[in-house]
């Protein structure tokens, strides 16, 4: 299975209990797009894009440039190392509002931006609260919406209701070239990676 041809909406679904998290992707006809694996206790960020959860083929690899901080950046490459591009968390910037920027080559192409810091706050209080947390993930759902650094919106990741597990949707808004549409595609999932590790 190859991403030659994506078809959105894609969804994610990720397991909340786990030890290592894992992403089992899909696009709009259930078809399985990528599989996502964590690797558990490494100090320098390493995630393989497999097709499937067999784990056989490699579609893509993210790696950090640094031990993981505020300042890292996750460079991604596809099987046969064609760079696609890079994700970097805003630093500071990004305690309250969750900011990213997509990087094609030294250019800052993208910018990944939460909607709504009061979704963030209540989705984080609630979910640490018993029985509460248990339906938060009903009550509260982030979104992330991807804009070109012209300002027109292209993709918009949505966090959907569920109990037991993370599901997020991911929706084209505008037009992007099959190579942008892999770079931000990756590029949200480490956005959903990072965020689930800050809480």
């Amino acid at each position: 299975m190859t991403t030659s041809h994506l078809q959105f909406p894609l969804t994610l679904r990720m397991k909340l209990i786990a030890l290592a998290p894992q992403f089992f992707v899909v696009d709009a006809n259930q078809k399985p797009v990528a599989y996502i694996r964590q690797k558990l206790f490494k100090l320098k960020e390493a995630i393989n894009v497999f097709t499937d959860e067999t784990q056989k083929d490699v579609l893509y690899t993210i790696a950090a440039d640094r031990i993981i901080d505020f300042s890292a950046r996750y460079n991604f490459k596809k099987y046969d190392g064609l760079a696609l591009g890079s994700v970097k968390r805003h630093g500071m910037r990004s305690l309250w509002r969750a900011q990213y920027d997509v990087y094609v080559g030294e250019r800052v192409a993208f910018t990944v931006s939460e909607e709504s810091v009061a979704t963030r706050f209540f989705d984080n209080v609630f979910s640490q609260i018993p029985v509460l947390g248990a339906i938060s993930g009903y009550l509260f759902q982030p979104t992330y919406i991807v804009k070109r650094d012209t300002g027109e919106e292209v993709m918009r990741l949505s966090k959907q209701a569920a109990l037991w597990e993370g599901i997020f949707k991911m929706e084209l808004l505008g037009s992007l070239t099959h190579a942008e549409q892999e770079s931000l595609m990756l590029s949200l999932f480490m956005t959903v990676l990072l965020e689930r590790q800050r809480g």
